[in-house]
């Protein structure tokens, strides 16, 4: 049932997309009097189509195969290939007797209206749900780091004080940031009271893409007392109960979430002392940790200091839009990466399998259009690179006609979108083949 829904959220929003996306191009090309033949989500490849009706003299469908959508411009050389139409003389209601001027709107439609509905939902989730993070600069223990902090110097308890000498006091928007997360930071560490630096190296996202953001830190948690024990546990077995107070684990003092569970993943089938506080006296517990490194209890810990802010409609308006724009900066930042050696294209790049496990087996409202938003203004990006067959390759040869004041012939215009067409293959078997391997 939750690879159902993983699927259904995964085609529900891109298909949101994608049919906006295109309603960019189709009202563009309406407004100059462009006729439009075709729209259509998701391509009807060979003909086949899963369904359809015909509107105003346009074809309106869904394709069977699922890789995004198109408009049939009358007069443009398309994703259809269609090059039968322009043997004819050309007619006023098609796209190549229009201005260039006209043009290059038709083709930067799709691409506006992704960022007009990137930004309305960055603004509505920050009406909706406002903002809350953990507060960093109030955390008393510091943090915790995972395999990549570890890797970059970072030991429990440190406190980062500063990112690139600016005060961190978001855990996730300060300590979690792209800057961050693609190595272009110097930490400021407060450690014994002392401060030092630690400057991320710049092919830290490699790992990242291996052990994911929360094997970098996450705040670190004092435990209170023993919350739950799993029947036919070993916590069981050794005789836990609720409101057991923790105090050590082989004669260790054990303080700390991570302290407590770092003593069990090193003592795993080996003997465990473990000594705890109930009802006012010290009670010593003993058992083995078995294979899976746990012992089956649930630890209650200290509630973390959060951040909390509720904006007002008007209020949430640039705040959206500075994280839509967010959204191409990291991904501008990301191409800069792999193009200069300092991050792998397999580690970077996901496809239609990775997408999916973005949007995970449960159906999450303020995941899923936190998703769809940034998609969106991915897609926007994307689609302005200058590749044939692509709205950039679209966008870049235009304004080659514009500043030569002819068009590009037929017969280049052609084989450049079979070109960008097979470039478009080879990434989408390229990011798929990568999405199995991971997988």
């Amino acid at each position: 049932m939750g690879t159902l829904v993983m699927i259904g959220q995964v085609i529900l929003g891109l298909s949101i997309l994608i049919i906006l996306h295109e309603l960019g191009h189709f009202l563009a090309a309406r407004a100059f009097g462009i006729k439009v033949e075709k729209f259509y989500l998701f391509f009807d490849a060979w003909g086949v189509k899963l369904f359809k009706f015909t509107y105003k003299g346009c074809e309106y469908g869904i394709g069977w195969l699922p890789l995004g959508g198109y408009v049939k411009i009358a007069g443009m050389i398309d994703e259809s290939m269609d090059t039968e139409q322009l043997k004819q003389e050309p007619q006023p209601w098609e796209f190549r007797s229009k201005p260039a001027w006209q043009r290059l709107i038709v083709m930067l439609g799709g691409i506006i209206v992704n960022v007009i509905v990137g930004i309305v939902v960055f603004w509505m989730l920050a009406f909706a749900y406002g903002d809350s993070d953990v507060d960093n600069s109030k955390l008393a223990y510091g943090v915790v780091p995972g395999i990549i902090g570890k890797e970059v110097g970072i030991q429990p308890g440190d406190k980062i004080v500063q990112v690139n000498g600016k005060p961190a006091v978001g855990f996730q928007s300060d300590l979690l940031s792209a800057d961050v997360m693609m190595g272009d930071a110097v930490l400021t560490i407060e450690r014994q009271g002392e401060q030092t630096e630690i400057a991320l190296p710049s092919d830290i996202l490699n790992k990242v893409a291996d052990h994911k953001v929360l094997e970098f830190v996450q705040p670190r948690r004092k435990i209170l007392h023993v919350g739950d024990v799993q029947p036919g546990s070993t916590a069981e077995r050794m005789a836990f109960q609720v409101g057991d107070s923790i105090l050590a684990v082989n004669g260790t003092p054990t303080v700390f979430f991570d302290e407590f569970s770092d003593a069990i993943k090193n003592n795993v089938n080996k003997p465990l002392a473990i000594s705890v506080i109930r009802d006012g006296q010290e009670v010593n517990l003993s058992g083995r940790a078995d294979s899976s490194a746990t012992v089956g209890v649930s630890l209650i810990t200290e509630d973390l200091p959060i951040i909390a802010h509720t904006y007002g409609f008007l209020e949430s308006l640039p705040i959206g839009a500075t994280r839509a724009i967010e959204v191409i900066t990291v991904n501008i930042k990301g191409f800069g990466k792999i193009f200069k050696g300092d991050v792998r294209a397999d580690k970077a790049l996901s496809g239609p399998v990775g997408i999916a496990k973005m949007f995970g087996t449960e159906v999450n409202w303020l995941k899923f259009w936190s998703l769809v938003g940034m998609l969106s203004m991915a897609l926007a990006f994307m689609n302005l690179l200058p590749i044939p067959a692509l709205d950039g390759g679209h966008v870049l040869f235009l304004l080659v006609e514009m500043i030569q004041g002819k068009p590009l012939s037929d017969n280049f215009l052609e084989k450049a979108q079979m070109v960008g067409f097979f470039i478009l293959i080879a990434l989408m078997l390229f990011t798929l083949g990568n999405d199995i391997i991971k997988w």
